[in-house]
């Protein structure tokens, strides 16, 4: 899973944007004596507000070790009786009753990211109280057409231009099918944004995208891809965007590159399949483009497929231990792991631990210390 670093949170709670927007949207949701829930608590920022709001009680739920931060910043702030901090992921968790209100704050730069659609469903099957409320409440999905040299260039060129000569389209075709965070001027939109996908968290079951969009062509321009970007009601009349056309949020938008600039003529029908699969905690994204040229709805004039599957390097040692029919056995490392919670019993301490670990592997420990981080490590995982 995703973890943001110390600076990493405080650019979040620097986002003045996004702040106002859930600050505004928990004043209208959270009503004095009400049950609250957060999920991917962080530094505790919200459940704080909730309780300055007049919360009974809140659920703050974060798995990442920024709980222990979080859970100080509560107590020095004089909250500690009224939130209570869970860490672990929100799926796992049983709360001993159902939230008035839950508030999430899981998104990537779009929703499709990590665990975060499945984790709102899960929280609004098990923790939700009837008739309660979820933040954000919706969103819609908006795409368009881009000319952005310099991104694509920044994306591509390194393989192509590199300053020995070296022939490294193994690398560009690596970078061709990956995407990234950007930021766009509405002047860079060739053509107008349109609505791929709309999410609505009270009703929405499936975590995956399959969408398909088509634009005609304006003017003459050079696309070099397109970009998308989200607009979340997070309640009544509360939004919150990160569209080219909106102050910059710490999200950014989504650029999807084309393996190459194409020369774009008004009249020009471009069509997209855009998908996203969830597959162990991520997400596959593939974007199929097809072009057509004026007056020609029958010939392509220019087609590609791609997928942040090709964008990830995998040996073919890797694809193979991936498949279906292999039998594995465990590896070195997996039977240090294996030896290591076959001992975790609640009655071998740490220290104890260690000691047997060099004792059975003594060719990969230096020393007791390195022994004992390793079992530390595997402790805080998976201990109790």
């Amino acid at each position: 899973m995703h973890s943001y670093n110390i600076s990493g949170h405080g650019r979040m709670i620097s986002d003045r944007e996004r702040v106002a927007a859930y600050s505004n949207a928990l004043r209208k949701a959270v009503r004095p004596g009400c049950i609250v829930g957060e999920i991917g608590a962080g530094t505790g920022v919200f459940s704080m507000l909730a309780c300055q709001l007049g919360a009974r009680r809140v659920y703050a739920i974060e798995a990442d070790p920024i709980f222990e931060v979080g859970r100080e910043i509560v107590f020095a702030n004089g909250f500690g009786d009224r939130i209570t901090f869970i860490q672990d992921m929100s799926t796992r968790v049983e709360l001993p009753e159902r939230c008035d209100v839950i508030v999430s704050e899981i998104h990537g730069i779009l929703p499709w990211f990590e665990m975060h659609i499945p984790s709102i469903v899960d929280a609004r099957e098990r923790m939700l109280a009837s008739g309660g409320i979820l933040i954000p409440q919706s969103e819609n999905l908006w795409a368009a057409i881009v000319e952005a040299p310099e991104l694509h260039s920044f994306l591509l060129d390194p393989w192509t231009r590199n300053p020995f000569g070296f022939d490294m389209r193994t690398g560009r075709q690596i970078a061709t099918n990956s995407w990234q965070k950007a930021r766009v001027k509405p002047e860079q939109l060739i053509t107008e944004p349109k609505c791929f996908a709309t999410l609505d968290y009270m009703t929405v079951t499936d975590p995956q995208l399959n969408a398909g969009v088509t634009w005609e062509v304006s003017c003459e321009r050079k696309g070099t891809g397109f970009v998308a970007w989200f607009d979340s009601i997070l309640c009544d009349g509360v939004q919150l965007s990160n569209s080219p056309f909106t102050p910059e949020l710490i999200f950014g938008s989504a650029f999807f590159p084309w393996p190459e600039e194409i020369k774009l003529k008004t009249g020009d029908k471009i069509e997209l399949a855009l998908s996203a699969h969830l597959i162990s905690g991520d997400y596959i994204w593939r974007w199929e483009t097809t072009i057509f040229s004026a007056g020609n709805s029958q010939k392509p004039s220019a087609q590609f497929d791609q997928s942040t599957f090709s964008g990830t390097p995998l040996s073919l040692k890797t694809i193979h231990k991936r498949n279906g029919g292999y039998t594995p056995s465990l590896n070195d490392e997996g039977q240090i792991d294996q030896f290591i919670l076959s001992h975790l019993d609640g009655r071998t301490s740490l220290q104890e631990l260690a000691g047997r670990l060099v004792g059975k592997f003594p060719s990969y420990f230096e020393s007791l210390q390195t022994a004992l981080n390793r079992v530390a490590d595997c402790s805080q995982k998976y201990g109790r």
